[in-house]
């Protein structure tokens, strides 16, 4: 009998791919890793060797991704830069749109039986009011962040090989918590400042829908088994504003509840002393003012109805994420070690 083909995950060192590449290992795949030379491999820790292997190589490199595809017949592209601002925009834009156009080349060429590609939810943008989206909303807010832009143009090149007949499904993840996020995500970014803040945060307008790691991942695969070429699927969580973010997060740590933010104008300001500061030393800002124009006071609300009855996704509540979430931090040193034993108390009392 010969042995069972390979799938190959790019992007698979990140937050939602190193989930993925456990995922289908306990899952009983043969999966290969694609990562960039250097890249951090211990998310891989303890995985069979069986079962599990590394390609290296760069998206944007076409023969690399080939190479990686030998004996594969199926591929999840999750690759992305997920960055919010460069002095060179093609930093962020060129990977994006040259990734998935030799990524999607080399599927072709190795006939893959199926695709999976990874956009995002940012390529809908945001609504002033607290209105869901669903897949086919078209984006009529604010000019999309540099991320955003180039989740768009990747969407776009993935439509284009889905319309030549590759066999290329898209999920559309929304902002996303969980254990494993060492970057972290931007959500995971706000509970990071939360719990290591000294007082009470500020917590702009607008909301978001914030979805668990694990149930996005186990949501790539669905979509690789029943997903339609060509369709799009959402794979959201629980819509939440900012304000009631934070206020479960006081609730499971016993730490401040949220103050309100500042005016528009005032985070408009900061963001572009941010900018100036990051010229000068080359480091992102966290905050830009693209970014404020999308998300303040605005809602990136969305609907999983499609992916919840064709694919069977489904998602856990937002305070068991939140709870995953806050434990990761703890263990894994993201909060001082006094606050971190405190915290600990509090998850384990509530």
């Amino acid at each position: 009998m010969s042995p069972k083909p390979w799938v190959l995950v790019t992007g698979a060192s990140g937050f939602v791919g190193a989930r993925l590449v456990r995922l289908l290992a306990a899952e009983g795949e043969r999966v290969r890793a694609f990562v960039r030379p250097g890249a951090r491999l211990d998310a891989f820790a303890g995985l069979p060797r069986d079962r599990f292997e590394l390609a290296f190589g760069d998206v944007t490199i076409e023969h690399t991704v080939y190479r990686a595809l030998a004996g594969c017949d199926r591929m999840y592209h999750l690759a992305s830069v997920l960055r919010y601002w460069d002095a060179r925009p093609e930093r962020i834009l060129y990977p994006a749109t040259e990734g998935t156009r030799c990524v999607l080349r080399a599927a072709a060429a190795r006939a893959l039986e199926r695709v999976v590609v990874t956009s995002s939810v940012a390529v809908l943008g945001t609504t002033a009011e607290a209105v869901l989206m669903d897949e086919a909303h078209v984006s009529t807010g604010p000019e999309p962040d540099l991320y955003a832009l180039a989740k768009r143009r990747a969407l776009a090149v993935t439509e284009e090989a889905a319309a030549r007949g590759l066999p290329v499904v898209v999920v559309m993840p929304s902002g996303l918590a969980g254990p494993g996020d060492r970057r972290p995500t931007p959500v995971g970014a706000m509970i990071a400042r939360y719990l290591n803040a000294r007082f009470r945060t500020p917590t702009p307008p607008g909301g978001a829908s914030v979805a668990d790691v694990d149930d996005v991942a186990r949501g790539h695969l669905m979509a690789m088994e029943r997903g339609v070429p060509g369709q799009r699927y959402i794979l959201g969580g629980e819509n939440v504003t900012y304000e009631g973010l934070i206020i479960m997060l006081s609730e499971l740590t016993g730490l401040p509840p949220p103050r309100p933010a500042p005016a528009l104008w005032m985070v408009l300001g900061l963001a572009r002393v941010m900018e100036v500061g990051a010229l000068l030393t080359g480091r992102e800002p966290a905050l830009t003012r693209s970014m404020a124009r999308g998300r303040y006071g605005r809602y990136s609300w969305v609907t999983s109805a499609k992916a919840e009855r064709m694919l069977g996704y489904v998602r856990r509540p937002l305070t068991e994420t939140l709870r995953r979430t806050v434990g990761w931090f703890i263990s894994h040193g993201r909060v001082p070690e006094r606050l971190g034993r405190r915290l600990r108390y509090e998850l384990e009392a509530r």
